[in-house]
């Protein structure tokens, strides 16, 4: 067998599959918990040889995504906050990063504060169209230089200043990569050239910055943050499927919604974002999660009035034993009962907040009435029976209360192998091998 070593180096659990290329199938797999707490190196060498075990699987090519860490966090400063930093902020979620401050306009002393505050791996500095407004941007620019910022900006805004902006960065010391504009035009999203420009900044200076490991090999091996992988994966499947695609990831700490949308007359006609759609995305609830955030579950299912006043005050007593102990685990009946309580909730909040708009800053919310297939990851569906991790699905596709047009007819899937992440590392190289692979493990029955 050609074999290859797809591996996701999480903040909990390191998931590795070995897949087999030819067929486009997994050969192996395995899970080991990260060590963060020594080398993470630790913990994926274990899981790859508990993944390759019997294999002979020697000098296979290793394809490594991480967000571990906290992943990678991101601060978009833009011109104005409804066209060109939102347009940043869509575009750093759709690189992988957790968005974790935007600020628009001419940056003071009070917003330099803000932005240090905020702990950012990366900034991108946006602002003005192509032949726009050039004078915000070049503000911004020289007050990081004078304020000796030293973290990482990709500056992807107007083309017409762009040698002028790096230039003042970069005689401050300050590293920077230059991507196309974000918003070339009002009304035109072009995210590619900054998602990899953030890409590449992450591997060259988020994880070895975070000191992960001792040595160099783990920067070498990564490839993507985890994020992106997934979505670059989720692009793979809607391809694969020809039509539309929606995924709801429900983690310990955040619950993450992929989808991938059609173009269509939207793009272009009178209700047209001035931010410009973007057709392939991905939101954050940072507030949504099985552990960490749990708490934030039973407050904002009770806030879209999914809850009573009753169980919200039973299961926030739930919700609060596992945000105090993050490796809580469900031994018994009651337990697993409010482990698919609380998931569900997570993913129908957060399918809500996608399709209104609200986590994307979309005008007109996202349209996922032609979404044909529903799938659901983490570790609390992916490890339940299927009938179990069905019924979390089927509840968020028969949500008729929350304000956003249901699928018509999208089949439901749980991606219990945890393929995505390994169809989008290895997208690039072996495309045919990833379709294979996301076709047939994330198939309906």
């Amino acid at each position: 067998m050609s074999l290859a070593v797809c591996a996701d180096v999480g903040s909990t659990y390191t998931k590795v599959a070995v897949v087999d290329l030819a067929a486009g199938v997994l050969a192996g797999a395995a899970s080991a918990p990260t060590t963060v707490g020594t080398d993470v190196l630790h913990g994926l060498d274990a899981a790859v040889a508990a993944a390759t075990a019997g294999l002979g699987a020697r000098d296979v090519p290793w394809y490594v995504c991480s967000s571990a860490g906290g992943g990678l966090r991101l601060a978009v400063i833009g011109y104005e906050p409804l066209v060109t930093a939102q347009a940043g902020r869509r575009v750093g979620l759709s690189a992988g990063a957790h968005v974790v401050h935007v600020a628009a306009g001419r940056l003071g002393a009070a917003d330099l504060t803000a932005l240090r505050a905020a702990r950012p791996d990366v900034v991108l500095l946006v602002g003005g169209t192509d032949g726009g407004d050039a004078d915000t941007v070049t503000h911004n620019a020289t007050r990081l230089a004078r304020a000796r910022w030293r973290r990482p900006v990709v500056y992807a805004g107007n083309a017409d200043v762009r040698e002028q902006v790096t230039g003042l960065l970069r005689d401050a010391g300050v590293p920077v990569t230059d991507a196309d504009n974000v918003l070339p035009r009002i009304g035109v999203l072009a995210p590619a050239s900054a998602r990899a420009a953030i890409r590449a900044v992450f591997l060259r200076h988020v994880i070895g910055g975070k000191r992960l490991s001792r040595g160099a090999r783990f920067a070498r091996l990564v490839r993507a943050a985890t994020p992106d992988a997934v979505l670059t994966g989720v692009e793979v499947l809607a391809d694969t499927l020809g039509g539309d695609l929606a995924v709801v990831d429900v983690g310990g700490a955040t619950t993450d919604v992929y989808s991938v949308l059609t173009p269509d007359e939207r793009a272009t006609g009178p209700g047209r974002e001035v931010a410009g759609s973007l057709w392939r995305a991905r939101t954050v609830e940072g507030d949504l999660g099985m552990r960490w955030s749990a708490p934030g579950v039973v407050r904002a299912a009770a806030e879209e009035r999914l809850l009573t006043d009753g169980e919200a005050d039973d299961l926030g007593a739930a919700a609060a034993r596992r945000a105090a102990d993050p490796a809580f685990l469900a031994v018994d009946d009651v337990e697993r009962a409010v482990d698919r309580r609380i998931a569900t909730l997570a993913a129908t909040v957060a399918l809500r907040r996608h399709a209104r708009g609200a986590a994307t800053g979309e005008r007109a919310g996202r349209d996922l009435r032609d979404v044909r297939m529903l799938v659901g990851s983490g570790g609390v569906l992916r490890h339940s029976p299927p009938d179990v991790s069905g019924q979390v699905l089927t509840a968020v596709l028969a949500d008729h209360a929350g304000g956003w047009a249901l699928p018509r007819a999208a089949a439901a899937v749980v991606d219990a192998d945890y393929v995505l992440a390994a169809g989008g590392l290895l997208a690039e190289e072996h495309r045919g091998a990833a379709q294979a692979l996301l076709r047939q493990h994330l198939r309906t029955h």
